[in-house]
């Protein structure tokens, strides 16, 4: 039975005092086993029950495994519960279009409908109800609180507003804290410099976006003569979609840039717009916020969750989304996670080293496992280096062949190229990776003002090319 208080109503007027750390200190530094079992062990269980009661899909996959909801009385049953994947979900909406038969509202409850372009170029379809809508920008304020953003803050989004829900989640988040909203955007020519401007003149205090697209904004403002520490105002820069942020030496590379804290926060195309993880201002790691989404990391062979100070899979579950839930999603980040206290005294899990890979982009080259953020740490930890960089994977006769192709900074001379090219290469060896650097012109490879591409992998056309 779903206990009367869920989903959860908030009151849409309270922000705590400016001093204040947390937005919600009894939630926040709870005793772990206490909040597991008196606030995300009733939330979650009300979520199944809500799920088998409305969703034809949960109903039909549970079923045929052999569960219900009244099985889940402890955290260790929900592992009973089998996973979700990308792919069932994508399955689902071309048998039951648009949204799938996991819609749990009606189509006239829907307040926003969203959703990202799969492998194939089909969109997987989000409809989020207006309750949802309000739950995630309480989730968003509650986060964005914890790394520092107050309402006398001015925040500038530079990502897409479009079919992408981050940018939503984000003004939402925004709005509910009582901050003021700056939603520039990205994506059309010319925005970019046209952003420059506005910046220096409006002097929005925090940016959210990717970290490529921040990168991407301070070259292409120096390259207009605008110093993006000097003459921007940036004290604090969030990011999502994509995992750079977490990266130490790319968070080092935008904090130097801009003179701001950089955070990580993420989600899944699938998870958003709830932020389900996000640092705090000490930056020592992403906090997993349980009672908003309960993670989990499990071993990606046994499937079975694993212990505090392991590796694993993330795997997330709404706790409280009536539209469409997804529950034990298998994200398929790689992530390690810890119980260590935290500075800020949150009592939350925590990523301590972000997320560094995912299982879907791990490649594996002369056996060697190689994940693209270990490159891009390499490259950017190396004074000399541009910020774009590719990774290109090709394949001559039966052996791979790894070639990382980047950019010094603008005005060094051949000699200093040269010798980048061979530091890369050293760190890179130390690693176990056998790789071939080569060096472009600076500005010559290709930008972005969203995800960042980086990855090529040519050994499908080898194959092709050699038994055709």
């Amino acid at each position: 039975m779903m206990p009367d208080n869920w989903p959860p109503k908030y009151d849409t007027t309270f922000i705590p005092k400016p001093d204040s750390p947390y937005w919600n200190p009894e939630l926040e530094t709870m005793d772990p086993l206490e909040r597991e079992q008196t606030v995300i062990l009733p939330k979650l269980r009300a979520q199944l029950h809500y799920a088998y009661q409305h969703s034809p899909f949960y109903r039909n996959k549970w079923d045929l495994a052999g569960v219900t909801p009244e099985d889940i009385q402890s955290l260790s049953d929900f592992e009973k519960i089998p996973f979700v994947t990308k792919d069932e979900i994508r399955e689902d909406q071309l048998q039951h279009p648009p949204f799938g038969s996991n819609l749990c509202i009606s189509p006239d409850e829907i307040a926003s409908v969203h959703g990202t372009s799969g492998t194939t170029g089909k969109p997987t379809a989000f409809g989020i109800s207006k309750g949802d809508m309000q739950r995630i920008g309480e989730a968003h304020a509650r986060i964005m609180w914890g790394f520092g953003i107050r309402p006398n803050d001015t925040v500038f989004i530079g990502s897409f507003f479009s079919l992408y829900l981050g940018s939503w989640g984000a003004l939402a988040g925004i709005q509910r804290l009582g901050a003021a909203a700056f939603p520039f955007g990205a994506g059309v020519p010319g925005q970019t410099e046209r952003a420059i401007e506005w910046i220096q003149e409006v002097k929005p205090t925090v940016f959210y976006g990717t970290p490529s697209y921040s990168l991407y904004l301070a070259e292409k403002a120096r390259s207009l003569g605008v110093d993006p520490e000097k003459d921007f105002n940036f004290r604090i820069l969030f990011f999502s979609g994509e995992p750079g942020a977490g990266v130490p030496a790319t968070k080092k590379r935008i904090e130097e840039t801009y003179g701001g804290i950089c955070i990580d926060t993420g989600s899944t195309a699938e998870m958003t717009p709830w932020m389900t993880n996000g640092e705090c201002e000490h930056r020592k790691g992403m906090h997993l916020w349980q009672d908003i989404v309960y993670g989990e990391l499990v071993d990606t062979e046994t499937k079975n969750r694993v212990s505090y100070g392991e590796e694993g899979v993330t795997v997330y579950t709404h706790l409280e989304r009536t539209s469409q839930p997804m529950i034990r999603f298998w994200a398929g980040d790689i992530a390690m996670w810890t119980l260590e206290p935290c500075p800020c005294g949150r009592t939350y899990p925590r990523l301590p080293r972000g997320v560094y890979g995912r299982a879907d982009d791990m490649f594996v080259v002369r056996g060697e496992n190689v994940y693209p953020s270990a490159i891009e740490n390499a490259i950017r930890g190396i004074d000399g280096f541009g910020d774009e960089f590719r990774i290109v994977i090709t394949r001559e006769k039966t052996m791979d062949e790894l070639i990382v192709q980047t950019e010094p900074v603008p005005g060094t001379d051949n000699e200093s190229t040269l010798k980048l090219a061979g530091m890369l290469e050293a760190v890179l060896k130390t690693k176990g990776l056998r790789t071939l650097v080569q060096m472009h012109s600076p500005g010559t490879l290709e930008r972005t003002e969203f995800k960042a591409n980086r990855i090529i992998d040519q050994r499908d056309l080898y194959d092709e090319m050699t038994q055709g």
